[in-house]
């Protein structure tokens, strides 16, 4: 019988090649850039067309730019918007949301509804902490999704962290 292969050195016993190779990847590393980001001190810059939180316009008079057309909810893949219509108190429309709810926990954010909008009511901002303390508070409606602000626009930047290497 033929033995396949060869007998391996002591030192491979020992997997001292092996041991090497890896120390010397780890103080490459060790030495190199950080990439490591301190969260709430440091934040990523966000590509452009990020999409975060939903946000609901107004028009020139403070009014919601929703008409209730439904598109939007149509659209959504997710399934996670509710609206409910009624008629408009305002001359130059038929009608306006009286209710208009997206559950954030079953949003997966791929913009189709602001695709689909065709007054541009909805948008999306670059806010991403949706943070609750119950699945209820998830669930914006159209009060919350009128004082949604874009969080880039509205608090400063942070100072960074001190070095302390």
């Amino acid at each position: 019988m033929k033995k396949v292969g060869h007998e391996m050195t002591l030192t491979e016993r020992m997997y001292l090649p092996a041991i090497t190779k890896g120390l010397s990847l780890t103080f490459r590393h060790l030495l190199g850039k950080k990439i490591t980001m301190q969260y709430p001190e440091e934040t990523w810059t966000k590509p452009s067309g990020y999409r975060g939180l939903h946000k609901l316009t107004k028009d020139d008079k403070g009014r919601p730019k929703c008409v209730a057309c439904y598109m939007c909810a149509t659209a959504c893949p997710a399934e996670c918007i509710a609206i409910e219509a009624e008629e408009a108190p305002w001359e130059d429309r038929e009608k306006h949301p009286k209710r208009f709810d997206i559950d954030m926990l079953r949003c997966i954010f791929c913009g189709m509804c602001v695709e689909a909008c065709p007054e541009d009511a909805i948008v999306m901002t670059e806010r991403t902490e949706l943070v609750a303390e119950s699945r209820a508070e998830l669930i914006y409606t159209k009060e919350k999704l009128l004082a949604v602000e874009d969080r880039v626009t509205l608090t400063p930047p942070r100072r960074p962290l001190e070095n302390t290497r």
